[in-house]
C-alpha cells in the first residue's frame, strides 16, 4: 500500500457562498487522512485568489482550475495533489473532470456528473482509457443505514422486489426565487447551466440513485412529466416518472421542489414479495421492515444483532462500520465522510499501483454517473413526447 501520510485534496469551485464546498471539506478532514491542499474557489482569479487566503486554514490558491491541473505535472510526485473535488455549478463540470482524468488525478465530482448526456458518454470513455478512479458525489449513499438497506435487498429478505417509491420533495422554489438575485436558485432554473432538466437533474437523480444503490436494479424504461408549477419558470420544478425495472419490477421517481414545508425529503419504499422496507434521509439513522401479519421492525443503526427471526447473520463488515454509538446521530457530514474515505482506499490503490474497482457498492461511479444522465436523458424525450413510453439507454 501507498504511504499514510494524508492526501492532499484539491477542492475546484465553491467560493462566493456555495454551501457545498464547506460539508465536503469537514468530510475530507473527517478521519486525520485526507486534507484540503489546494483551492481554485471561483472563475475571476481575483476572487480565487482572496477567497483562498482567507480560508480558515491554510491552502494554496489558484486563479483557476487549469492552472491548478497543469501545476501537478512539474511537481514531484510525493507533492501533487492526490485527488481533486470538484464542486462547481453543473455546467462546470466536464472540462475540469476531463483535464483532470488526461492528467492523471483521481476525481469526485458533484452530482450530476454533468449536464447532458453525451458529455456523461465522453467521460465514462475518458475513465476506460486513463484507468483513474472517478466518483460522484451522491451523498445519500453514504449513510450506513443506505448500505444497511441495500445488504438487505441484496440478501433476498424481502422476496423480489415488486415496486419502489423512491422520492425527493423541496419547497424552496415554491416562488420565483431567482428573479431575487439569489445565486442557487438562478443557476439551478437556466437550461444553459442547469441542463436539461431543472428540478430531475438536480434532486430526482438523488431519488434514482437511491433506488439503483438499495435495489441493485436499473430502470430500463421511463413515462414521464416534467411541469413547471411556477409561471415563467423555463425549467420543470416538479418531475414525476413511472418506470419499468430490471427485473419487471414498476417504479415511481418522483421529486418537487415546490412543496412548501418540504426541506430535503428523501426517502424511498421497496415493495418486495416477502416484504417491504421504509427510509427517510431526514431520519436517515433507522430503516423500518414491514412484514405481513407482524409488527413492523424498525433497526436503528449501531444497535442491530444477527438472527433476530428476520435479519440473518450480519457481515462483520457492516457491524463495524458505524465510527459512533447508536443514539448519538450521524448526519449529512458522516455521509460525506464515508464517502470520501471509501474514494481514498481506491485513491491508496491507484497511487500505489494496486489493483483497485469503483464497483459501486459504497459510493457512486462513472458508470452511476451516466446512468443519471441516461435516466434524465429519456425523461426529457418522453415528457416533450406526450409522456409516451421511452426506453432507458443502459449502455
Amino acid at each position: 500500500m501507498s504511504s499514510n501520510k494524508p492526501l492532499k485534496v484539491g477542492m475546484i469551485g465553491g467560493g462566493g457562498g456555495a454551501f457545498i464546498a464547506n460539508p465536503h471539506q469537514k468530510a475530507i478532514h473527517f478521519d486525520g487522512t485526507r486534507k484540503v491542499h489546494s483551492v481554485a474557489l471561483h472563475p475571476d482569479p481575483k476572487i480565487a485568489m482572496d477567497e483562498a487566503a482567507a480560508w480558515p486554514y491554510p491552502v494554496k490558491g489558484y486563479e483557476s482550475y487549469d492552472a491548478m491541473i497543469a501545476a501537478q505535472k512539474d511537481l514531484p510526485k510525493e507533492e501533487r495533489l492526490d485527488y481533486i473535488l470538484v464542486v462547481t455549478p453543473n455546467f462546470v463540470h466536464f472540462d475540469p473532470v476531463m483535464k483532470a482524468l488526461d492528467a492523471g488525478i483521481p476525481v469526485v465530482c458533484e452530482k450530476p456528473l454533468t449536464i447532458d448526456f453525451d458529455q456523461a458518454k465522453q467521460i465514462v470513455a475518458k475513465v476506460k482509457e486513463t484507468n483513474v478512479p472517478l466518483a460522484v458525489a451522491h451523498t445519500y449513499l453514504g449513510h450506513w443505514s443506505s448500505w444497511f438497506s441495500r445488504w438487505i435487498v441484496e440478501s433476498g429478505l424481502l422476496g423480489d422486489v415488486r415496486w419502489v417509491d423512491s422520492y425527493y420533495l423541496q419547497g424552496w422554489l415554491a416562488s420565483k426565487l431567482e428573479d431575487t438575485g439569489q445565486t442557487q436558485a438562478a443557476w439551478r432554473t437556466d437550461p444553459k447551466r442547469a441542463g436539461a432538466s431543472g428540478c430531475g437533474g438536480d434532486i430526482g437523480i438523488h431519488a434514482l440513485q437511491q433506488l439503483r444503490f438499495v435495489t441493485g436494479l436499473n430502470v430500463t424504461k421511463v413515462s414521464a412529466h416534467l411541469e413547471c408549477m411556477v409561471p415563467g419558470r423555463p425549467i420543470d420544478d416538479h418531475f414525476t416518472v413511472y418506470g419499468e425495472l430490471s427485473n419487471g419490477g414498476k417504479c415511481l421517481v418522483r421529486a418537487s421542489q415546490i412543496c412548501h414545508g418540504h426541506k430535503n425529503d428523501l426517502g424511498i419504499t421497496i415493495a418486495g414479495t416477502k416484504g417491504l422496507l421504509r427510509w427517510n434521509q431526514e431520519d436517515a439513522e433507522s430503516v423500518t421492515i414491514c412484514l405481513p401479519d407482524q409488527p413492523d421492525r424498525t433497526y436503528w443503526r449501531g444497535a442491530i444483532s444477527s438472527n433476530d427471526g428476520f435479519l440473518p447473520e450480519i457481515p462483520e463488515w457492516l457491524l463495524n462500520e458505524p465510527t459512533i454509538p447508536s443514539g448519538h446521530v450521524e448526519a449529512f457530514h458522516d455521509a460525506y465522510a464515508r464517502l470520501h474515505r471509501e474514494f481514498e482506499k481506491d485513491v491508496r490503490k491507484f497511487n500505489a499501483g494496486e489493483a483497485w474497482d469503483c464497483d459501486g457498492s459504497k459510493y457512486a461511479n462513472v458508470h452511476d454517473g451516466r446512468m443519471g444522465l441516461a435516466f434524465i436523458d429519456a425523461t426529457v424525450a418522453s415528457s416533450k413526447n406526450n409522456n409516451a413510453w421511452t426506453d432507458v439507454d443502459l449502455g
